[in-house]
């Protein structure tokens, strides 16, 4: 036996964090359940940590090497914890940790009755936390933890001192250990255990970001810093890698790095298309010939039996199958019976490698890209090798096997948080919903992809928040129901910051991603959004500034010892966010204005896009020297502004700016929403876009100086309905001026008011002010279509009706500016639209002209999962026949369309329009049936004229 009583790093600078039970989402309250850890020393509660000593950590020295590593850092952790390296008498209570049939103690327990491992007797990577009266002799008590295996074990020790306030991200994110002098341990016992059986993460398109950190602090990817990431991942219960392939390869880089995963207890596996344990870049190094099987194939088989040969020791996945070069289609058209002898002649490789069958050795094979096309058209697979499915790369799974499908190597799922490739890369901060995630790793629970969960997270940083979500789904996806997932980020937040913090924060990381998941920010320019309609380009940007200054004043309550890792996971993607927004709302005034003829404005905005492109190079730089005095730097180093097409820019470069020449003089000019031309006095033709008596009664109107001088404005109107707040106005720079419609006023019927703007004895420019009042407006209900429009949310519906079997749910902050609305099961068959027990969401609306009727359904992006030919709904008006639409049209392997995926993919977001026709005005109900589960409907647009143009659409209306 030997204690682990020999500190070997120094205690952290910490402060005081909330800690919430086993998961942190169970609906009971800290502090009331089984071996549940409370802060202060609880009457009958075993002391974990007391008057400043925590509780020794005993284990038998014969236990498994990751288990001992693991006791050891624990150890290290109530230190912390503590702040003092003195450790309670053994007599008054211990720890005893160990794996059941490799822990003399923990076996002794289990064979006197004492320790009840029945609920995780075999089972993969459970464990069982329990308080024990007189464990042995001179122990009064002991807290025991049992692993069933190794990594049970370490799961066990890890779960406890997070749950006694040690975040896995302490040392990747700095987050600070509190000071806990006395904390203990309600008796009691409970049991947990990995649902998902392979959990890991992906390290992926690591330059220049990572890569650059990596090689200033570790000389390159190496086994110091693999250690770093082995034990990050362990602490999340994770259990599995790809590591890092840009150029790098783990084995050859580092020959101490697979022992370390040996030691450490850790699954290495190799990514999607690197068979047999050799890393892409190994092929440069040592290949010979072509990486073409039709020409090489012994050379290849050789190369591969060594990666094999080297890896057999390791515990790992081995991948199985054959890409091209360069992850690449291997061959132009179908390869089936290439790639089924390419894994027949692998699964000989693995059997006489290793001396076992090759169903003996955990194998993948990642359906990826064409590889997935294969599989569909019939590609024979061994059953004992795990089938892993992909998403598209842009977080939409591409394939599900049919619920309670079966096969010996089960199924898994590869997502992405990062990717490299077309339509754009998308690199440089989380843009990733949680809300999202859960909801398609969720379906991959249901329809049984239950074997492997593991994400594309580029540079591990600044993915913490969702990396952390996901693993812990990924645990135990059945305790992360929707409720669950909607209180995640608070209930992270809580145990990343102060207690009083964590709903502030959870909601600035909601807010967030539902802002940043809208478009890529190396999607985003100066013409995405609208500056003249909606007031859109406006909008999105002040939504960025108020987060920032939210984000600011959380930073500023903060203490001191809180700032670098606040800084790191919530500060910085939101100001880095706020800054881009500011650069190309800057960016897009600049040219609106040139154009419309403000040219010392548009001179201005040029001079604020040069100070915001330079303030993120200032934020770069803060990230990289300010922050934990230098830890991370290089780690901000991914460009993200300048993009011309897919592959990222070596440089950034600050978008064209316009500086028009200023004309002399004293001259007026007018600009009005809807439109980018600018007026001057005697031009005619400016008009307001219409507004009705069932939206706001305001409108406005923006005058501005056209020359270098001041000018005097004098507003006047025709019609007494139009009241002008500021009849004259001087100018130097310019002023939006608002007009009110007094609705009492306006007589019934549509009509076109006029303001006149004058300017000098003669210069006049006319504005038109189109209005609309029906009669009878006063008992209007639901959505009237006065502006001819009318943008509404699905989960808004007048009515939601259940039927069939199926049920709508409506799931917040999943969607571009608001929910979304599905149903749910997600298994459940395809519904039969157009029944009275049909499930289908209903929309009162008003029309007020004959005519067609579009129908713009939004839906959050996603594939035909199921592979069908499509996922459906249907759409109809008052009791007309339904009209099917299929979503995935141009979106199938037999009819695929790149331009109409890359479009999906890069709004966020599906748009399908159908006409229907409308015989007369009047109250319409329309008819939204859902056909095949779970389409996430997000808003239904209604018109029966042209909508402004605009990327996100119109504001949602209000019904009445």
């Amino acid at each position: 036996m030997f204690r682990l009583q020999h500190l070997n790093r120094a205690v952290a600078a910490c402060a005081v964090l909330l800690i919430l039970p086993l998961a942190a989402l169970a609906d009971a309250p800290p502090c009331s359940q089984p071996v549940d850890v409370c802060e202060g020393q609880v009457k009958g509660a075993f002391p974990l940590i007391r008057d400043g000593a925590a509780v020794r950590i005993l284990m038998d020295e014969a236990d498994w090497p990751g288990a001992l590593r693991a006791g050891r850092t624990v150890q290290e952790d109530f230190a912390r914890l503590a702040r003092s390296e003195t450790v309670q008498d053994e007599a008054a209570g211990v720890i005893i940790a160990g794996t059941i049939g490799r822990s003399g103690r923990i076996d002794a327990l289990i064979a006197a009755g004492k320790l009840d491992v029945s609920a995780i007797d075999g089972v993969w990577e459970g464990f069982v936390q329990a308080v024990i009266e007189a464990p042995e002799a001179g122990i009064d008590r002991a807290l025991v933890i049992a692993g069933a295996d190794q990594r049970g074990t370490i799961f066990g020790l890890y779960e406890l001192s997070e749950r006694a306030g040690v975040s896995p991200w302490f040392w990747w994110a700095d987050v600070p250990v509190p000071h806990r002098p006395d904390l203990s341990v309600l008796p009691g016992q409970r049991a947990d255990w990995p649902r998902v059986k392979y959990r890991g993460i992906f390290i992926n398109d690591e330059k220049p970001a990572l890569y650059g950190w990596v090689n200033h602090w570790y000389g390159g990817f190496t086994s110091p810093f693999y250690e770093k990431v082995f034990e990050l991942i362990l602490r999340m219960r994770g259990n599995y890698l790809w590591p890092a392939m840009w150029g790098e390869a783990i084995f050859d880089d580092d020959p101490l790095t697979g022992p370390l995963a040996i030691e450490m207890g850790f699954v290495l596996g190799t990514s999607h298309h690197e068979p047999l344990g050799r890393a892409h870049v190994e092929w440069a190094r040592y290949g010979e010939g072509e990486w073409d099987y039709t020409v090489n194939a012994e050379v290849l088989r050789e190369f591969w039996r060594g990666g094999m040969e080297r890896q057999k020791h390791n515990e790992t996945l081995v991948t199985l199958g054959m890409r091209g070069d360069g992850d690449e289609a291997m061959t132009e058209g179908t390869a089936i019976a290439l790639l089924e002898q390419i894994v027949s002649d692998q699964r000989q490789i693995i059997e006489e490698v290793t001396g076992r069958p090759a169903s003996e050795q955990p194998s993948i094979w990642a359906l990826y890209k064409e590889v997935q096309d294969y599989y569909d058209q019939g590609m024979q697979v061994p059953e004992d090798i795990t089938l892993l499915f992909a998403d598209d790369n842009w977080g939409n799974i591409r394939r599900l096997p049919q619920p309670g499908s079966e096969r010996a190597g089960g199924y898994g799922v590869y997502y992405h948080f990062d990717y490299v490739g077309g339509p754009r890369n998308y690199k440089w901060l989380n843009t990733s919903q949680i809300s999202r995630v859960w909801e398609q790793m969720n379906l991959a629970w249901e329809y049984g992809a239950r074997q492997i969960w593991i994400v594309n997270v580029g540079d591990i940083k600044p993915m913490e928040f969702p990396i952390s979500f996901f693993l812990q789904q990924a645990w135990d996806p059945e305790r992360m129901p929707q409720a669950a997932m909607e209180a995640y980020a608070a209930d992270w937040a809580a145990r990343t910051f102060p207690p009083e913090h964590a709903a502030e924060i959870g909601d600035i990381l909601t807010r967030y991603a539902n802002y940043a998941s809208r478009r890529k920010p190396e999607l985003v320019d100066w013409t995405t959004f609208s500056p003249v309609n909606f007031g859109e380009l406006e909008w999105v940007t002040v939504e960025w500034l108020e987060l920032a200054e939210r984000a600011d004043a959380v930073r500023a309550a903060l203490t001191p010892e809180y700032d670098d890792a606040y800084v790191q996971l919530v500060w910085w993607p939101v100001h880095g966010m706020a800054n881009l927004y500011q650069l190309y709302h800057a960016t897009a005034l600049n040219h609106l204005y040139a154009e419309q003829g403000r040219a010392v404005e548009a001179h201005g905005m040029a001079i604020r896009a040069e100070e915001f492109f330079a303030r993120d190079h200032a934020l770069t730089r803060m990230f990289h020297e300010d922050i934990a005095a230098g830890k991370w730097v290089h780690m901000m180093s991914q460009t993200r502004i300048g993009y011309t097409y897919w592959q990222q820019p070596e440089e950034q470069a600050m978008p064209s700016v316009q500086r028009p020449a200023v004309p002399r003089g004293s001259a007026l000019g007018v600009a009005v929403e809807g439109s980018r031309r600018g007026w001057r006095t005697g031009e005619a033709g400016a008009s307001l876009p219409r507004t009705d008596v069932f939206t706001d009664p305001e409108v406005s109107i923006e005058l501005f100086p056209a020359g270098d001088r001041p000018v005097t404005a004098r507003l006047s109107a025709r019609e007494d309905w139009i009241v002008i707040p500021e009849a004259r106005v001087t100018l130097d720079a310019s002023r939006r001026v608002t007009l009110l419609i007094d609705w009492t006023r306006v007589p019934p019927g549509r009509h076109t008011g006029r303001v006149t703007v004058r300017s000098g004895l003669t210069g006049r420019i006319d504005i038109a002010v189109p209005v609309f009042k029906p009669d009878g407006w006063q008992t209007v209900t639901g959505y009237p279509l006065g502006a001819g429009y009318a943008a509404i949310e699905a989960s808004r519906a007048s009515r939601v009706v259940n039927g069939q079997g199926l049920d709508w749910q409506v799931i917040p902050d999943l969607g571009r500016a608001g929910d979304s609305i599905t149903l749910l099961p997600v298994t459940a068959p395809p519904a039969e639209p157009g029944r009275h027990d049909s499930p289908r969401l209903e929309f009162d609306l008003t029309l007020f002209e004959p005519g067609d009727l579009t129908v713009q359904v939004e839906l959050a992006p996603t594939l035909d999962f199921k592979g069908q030919g499509g996922l459906r709904y249907a759409v109809s008006l008052d009791d007309g026949e339904p009209v099917i639409v299929n979503i995935h049209r141009n979106m199938t392997p037999q009819d695929w369309n790149e331009n109409v995926w890359e479009a999906m993919v890069a709004r966020n977001a599906h748009q399908h329009r159908t006409v229907l026709p409308v015989a007369a005005p009047g109250p319409r109900v329309l008819k939204l049936w859902a056909i095949d589960a779970p389409l996430l409907f997000q808003k239904v647009t209604v018109s029966q004229v042209p909508v402004p143009e605009s990327y996100l659409g119109p504001p949602p209306a209000q019904a009445r």
